[in-house]
């Protein structure tokens, strides 16, 4: 989210350019899910630019929006970094992918059966969609974003997951306060370390292998 349609479709494509430029370093298939991030993120702040221009509501910008901060979310992270995990951290990342599936069926169904609506309030943007067991669901959701990448075991990925907790921490304070919303800044901010992450992978590969002969 961010403070005006303007400030999230510059973001937006932004932070999709940015995406753009992790994709084409990929070197390896399994890489992809994480490496196109940021061109995720990118797209969901140019829909709510969408959602500022049409003055909130319960159209389909609002709903794509909700599809993509919810259940795609859940899904999406704890997959990518499965797929890169080291065979040692495989199954202690089975644990954040199930909260994640789980999570992202339940808020699925509730997307599909229940109206969600947007609601302008100053330089904030609010959305409201009718979840049972709210608090439930957030430690689910948060479970499978944050605590994936915190238990990667990629020193990179750790980074990034801190960054998030500290981000959302941040960003829920300034939105409750109805004063301003600062998420985009934070996508940005991580969408440049998944850049340094990809390109250190990259750059890794890239380096021959010297076998000493006798």
């Amino acid at each position: 989210m961010c403070w005006s349609a303007t400030a999230d479709l510059v973001a937006g494509c932004g932070i999709a350019a940015v995406g753009v430029a992790c994709v084409a370093r990929v070197r390896r298939a399994a890489v992809l899910p994480l490496a196109g991030l940021p061109l995720l993120l990118g797209a969901h702040q140019i829909v709510e630019s969408l959602v500022w221009r049409a003055g909130g509501g319960a159209g389909p910008a609002t709903v794509a929006w909700a599809a993509i901060a919810l259940p795609l979310l859940a899904v999406w992270v704890p997959v990518g970094v499965l797929c890169v995990a080291p065979p040692d951290a495989v199954r202690r990342l089975l644990v954040p992918l199930v909260a994640g599936l789980v999570t992202a069926a339940v808020l699925s169904y509730r997307l599909a059966t229940h109206p969600v609506t947007a609601d302008i309030r100053g330089h904030t943007v609010g959305y409201a969609v009718s979840l049972p067991g709210a608090e439930v669901l957030v430690a689910g959701y948060l479970l499978a974003t944050i605590g994936s990448l915190l238990l990667s075991g990629d020193r990179m990925l750790r980074v990034l997951g801190v960054l998030m907790a500290l981000g959302a921490a941040l960003c829920w304070v300034l939105w409750r306060a109805e004063f301003v919303s600062t998420w985009c800044a934070f996508a940005a901010v991580c969408s440049v370390v998944l850049y340094g992450w990809v390109r250190e992978r990259a750059r890794s590969r890239a380096v021959p292998r010297v076998s000493a002969g006798h």
